[in-house]
C-alpha cells in the first residue's frame, strides 16, 4: 500500500489569530463587484470606480457610472483633475488575468490616493449578471 502526503495538510495552517489578521489585510486592499454593485445602487458616497483598461476597452463596455483613466496615462495633473482625494478608488480592469488595476492602483497610491482593487475586474462584474454601460 503506497502512502500518500496530502497536499491540502501538507502546509499546516496558521493560527486562527494569523489567519484573521491575513484576511482583514487583503480585505482593506480589494472589493469585488457585488459589494460595489450594492453600495452604488444604494447611492454610498465616499469612493469612485475607475477603469484603468484603455479607453477603446471602456466605450465597447465598463461599470455604470464608472470614469475611464487607463493607467498608462496617470500622471499627478491627470489624476488631480479627475479624482477627489478624499474619494476612495476603486480600481478595475479586464480580470483576475489582468494587472492593470494593480498598475493604476499603485499609481494613485503614490499620488496619496486610497485605493482599492475589485477583484475580477469588468468580467466579474459580468459573471455576477450585472449591466454594463458602453460610450463615453
Amino acid at each position: 500500500m503506497a502512502v500518500t502526503t496530502s497536499r491540502v495538510l501538507g502546509t499546516p495552517a496558521p493560527p486562527a489569530d494569523v489567519a484573521a489578521r491575513h484576511f482583514l489585510g487583503k480585505l482593506s486592499f480589494e472589493t469585488d463587484p457585488s459589494d460595489v454593485h450594492a453600495d452604488m445602487a444604494a447611492g454610498q458616497p465616499g469612493f469612485v470606480v475607475v477603469d484603468t483598461r484603455s479607453r477603446d476597452a471602456y466605450r465597447e463596455a465598463h461599470v455604470p457610472g464608472a470614469i475611464s483613466l487607463p493607467h498608462r496615462e496617470m500622471d499627478a495633473a491627470g489624476v488631480a483633475a479627475t479624482l477627489d482625494p478624499d474619494d476612495l478608488v476603486i480600481v478595475y480592469c479586464w480580470g483576475p488575468h489582468c494587472n492593470g488595476a494593480a498598475r493604476g492602483g499603485a499609481r494613485l497610491a503614490a499620488l496619496g490616493y486610497r485605493v482599492k482593487e475589485m477583484i475580477g475586474g469588468i468580467d466579474g462584474w459580468r459573471r455576477e449578471g450585472l449591466t454594463v454601460a458602453t460610450g463615453d
